[in-house]
């Protein structure tokens, strides 16, 4: 591809080539709702591990999907960048969602999710009453909590918002700098588990709410602070998630998020819903981008010496909705 995205006749000839069969078709449908691993492609389009990979592989190569690794699964989504990407999108918005061998697609794409949502919710609800005390084996909350004060700054905050607030943590930390916070999660264990500690605190100004990360029950442009704190990479489509954040921030508004750094612990999958091995610093900067938010301010927080070989590092990042 040339360096302004425009493609030259080869380039465009071979994205034409690479999506032109039925099931690269279906696989293009499919993953411009989102990002998927080869297991969950093959429930979807019922065919073998083989055939799905080698289609993958030739549309990776063509520039019509990307793909990344991540512990033992590979991840793959529709590419947004490039003149290959421009014609799978224009591909799949010609596609009809009701012929019925898409129709079936999309069904069998909203059964995986709903397996994907209630693993994860399954899990946070066999742990709402011990959250705090699993964070804490991986990496010193008290270390990451001072470093998020100190980038978020002293306020005052005049909204404040928290996304996927899960014991409420980050409430009790930000809300006495805020005129007014929300924490919003989807499980309703943790919401229990919140409420009770911001009446224990006395933060009668803070309140939370049942919702999704990806259908923020906030109205446009009110939050000038929003907190993310170690929710990405239970997440699907983490770049949906901070374009729906970007939404809901005032102009100007600072968005706060700390997740893991890339790592290699596959338990946190298996045992604990993970559905990242960690947040890459340079995905991160690029899902920012794509969501109109300038990242202004990175820290890597490294685990002590005695978990050094098995534990985690913290990403913080911090960045502005300058329009």
């Amino acid at each position: 591809m040339g360096t302004d995205d425009k493609g030259g006749m080869e380039d465009i000839l071979a994205a034409l080539r690479a999506a032109g069969e039925a099931t690269r078709l279906r696989l293009l449908a499919v993953l411009s709702h989102g990002e998927l691993n080869v297991t969950e492609l093959m429930q979807i389009l019922g065919q073998s591990q083989p055939r799905i990979s080698r289609h993958l592989k030739l549309m990776t190569e063509a520039g019509l999907l990307e793909r990344h690794k991540e512990g033992s699964w590979v991840i793959f989504r529709r590419h947004e960048e490039g003149a290959a990407a421009a014609l799978a999108g224009a591909i799949a918005g010609l596609l009809d969602a009701d012929d019925p061998i898409f129709a079936q697609d999309l069904e069998r794409l909203r059964q995986v999710q709903r397996a994907r949502a209630k693993k994860a919710a399954d899990y946070f609800a066999s742990v709402a009453g011990q959250w705090d005390r699993i964070r804490s084996l991986h990496v010193s909350e008290s270390q990451v909590e001072e470093a998020m004060k100190e980038m978020a700054g002293r306020g005052p905050f005049r909204f404040f918002v928290d996304v996927g607030t899960g014991t409420g943590r980050m409430l009790e930390l930000f809300a006495p700098r805020a005129e007014h916070a929300v924490g919003v999660d989807s499980s309703r264990e943790m919401l229990t588990v919140a409420r009770a500690r911001l009446e224990a605190a006395g933060l009668t100004h803070a309140q939370v709410r049942a919702g999704d990360a990806l259908a923020l029950p906030i109205e446009d442009g009110r939050a000038d602070f929003v907190c993310m704190h170690q929710v990405l990479h239970f997440l699907g489509d983490p770049a949906a998630a901070l374009g729906e954040i970007a939404r809901v921030m005032a102009r100007g508004g600072r968005l706060l998020v700390a997740d893991f750094a890339p790592h290699e612990l596959e338990f946190l999958r298996e045992e604990h819903a993970h559905r990242r091995l960690g947040i890459a610093h340079e995905a991160m900067a690029r899902w920012l981008n794509r969501a109109g938010l300038e990242l202004s301010a990175h820290r890597y927080l490294e685990p002590p010496e005695s978990l050094r070989d098995h534990g985690l590092t913290v990403s913080l990042w911090l960045a502005r909705k300058s329009t």
